[in-house]
């Protein structure tokens, strides 16, 4: 399997970067659901939200080495066999992805800056407080970072509905080029149905 894309297929980093972020936000997600409910007195009440917080710095950075790999890459062709309409919203919900995901992460940096104090990762290093101070940031950040991080999961959710769509129902290679597949060797349904006369 080749480093980079080619015009057939993503290349091992473009893969591994999309599984990996796909698998991260939604762990994201469940936790951030999880460390609402928890007490004061429990003891992740702490941990919990500098783990949350930690990660997402780290997939800030993932995010913004997935958009400069992006755009040193040339992108695999589309299937044939999609139509006009599912090529315009296909990247259209890419860029929205992209869009929703540094949107989240910079709220979720507002909301835990607010105070002025870095960000602490791990114990690693610190990210420092750079907009702090604004009349209830952590209440606001905190509501657009909860209404961001479900719009992300729904569209995500309709992201891989459609995959397994073109997967099981189209038979096109749209998934498959994801998957280290070689597009070259798909045939799309569609393609048989008019070598058929169908």
């Amino acid at each position: 399997m080749p480093i980079k894309n080619t015009r057939s297929r993503y290349g091992w980093i473009s893969m591994g970067l999309h599984w990996l972020m796909a698998l991260v936000v939604i762990a994201m997600f469940a936790l951030g659901i999880w460390m609402r409910e928890l007490s004061y007195y429990d003891p992740w009440y702490q941990d919990a939200p500098a783990i949350h917080k930690s990660i997402g710095i780290i997939l800030f950075t993932l995010l913004i080495g997935r958009i400069i790999w992006r755009n040193i890459n040339i992108r695999p062709l589309d299937d044939p066999a999609l139509k006009r309409w599912e090529r315009i919203t296909s990247h259209l919900a890419h860029f929205a992805l992209y869009g929703l995901m540094l949107a989240l992460m910079v709220a979720g940096y507002l909301i835990s800056t607010a105070d002025g104090r870095p960000i602490q990762v791990f114990d690693w290093f610190s990210v420092p407080a750079t907009l702090y101070g604004i009349a209830e940031q952590e209440d606001i950040a905190g509501e657009i970072h909860e209404i961001l991080a479900w719009a992300l999961i729904l569209l995500a959710g309709v992201h891989a509905l459609a995959a397994l769509k073109h997967h099981f129902i189209n038979r096109d290679s749209t998934l498959l080029k994801m998957l280290g597949r070689d597009a070259k060797n798909i045939t799309p349904v569609h393609s048989t149905e008019k070598e058929n006369g169908l």
